[in-house]
């Protein structure tokens, strides 16, 4: 699918067509194997520090609960604020992070086999009723979780730098530029995303 989606984008887009093949083959692997509730855990933990840093916390936390690849949400939501704090997660993330726990116990978050069969608007609708979750953090569930193809996460600042790289504009696009443009890509926006974080990676001169 990969293959067929590269081809449109190519066809579609003539300066975008410049950066993927200054880039290769699509590289995107959705890590199908976490659940609805550990991707969103994880994207929490993210939110607003560099991955390095993110990963270190994560691994403290996870480090909680020797024995499990990954803590149950009643594990997570039976644990004293006091000990995630000492891992590293802050007042706010803690907060969201037992919110998608409970959420999770009730039904709110789906399931991977349930998740699997609903449509995009509806998962986005159902998850940002949680605290700490937004778009962009269902946008990346969507997208390295579900695989979904034709996700633009337009807030994202490492898409839009990667678009004004790209493009070569002086200023980010604002979203609104950014998904007007994005129509052409459809439906395969997932895809030309990707290529454009990868812009900022190889610091691609077009």
């Amino acid at each position: 699918m990969s293959e067929e989606a590269v081809q449109h984008l190519i066809k579609a887009d003539k300066i975008l067509a410049q950066l993927i093949k200054k880039v290769g083959p699509c590289g995107w692997k959705p890590h199908t194997r976490r659940s609805p509730f550990e991707a969103l855990v994880q994207s929490v933990a993210y939110q607003q520090l560099n991955g390095t840093a993110a990963a270190t916390i994560l691994g403290r936390v996870k480090a909680l609960y020797p024995g499990q690849r990954f803590p149950a949400p009643k594990d997570l939501l039976d644990t004293p604020d006091d000990r995630l704090r000492a891992a590293g997660l802050s007042r706010a993330k803690i907060a969201a992070i037992k919110d998608i726990a409970a959420k999770t116990l009730e039904g709110i978050v789906p399931t991977s086999r349930v998740i699997a069969k609903m449509d995009d608007a509806t998962i986005l609708s159902q998850l940002t009723t949680i605290r700490g979750v937004g778009p962009w953090t269902v946008e990346m569930l969507l997208m390295f979780k579900l695989g979904r193809l034709d996700i633009l996460p337009s807030t994202d600042y490492g898409v839009r730098k990667g678009f004004a790289v790209t493009y070569q504009w002086k200023d980010l696009p604002k979203p609104a530029e950014l998904l007007k443009h994005g129509e052409i890509w459809r439906p395969y926006r997932s895809v030309a995303a990707w290529y454009l974080w990868r812009s900022l990676d190889i610091k691609v001169n077009l």
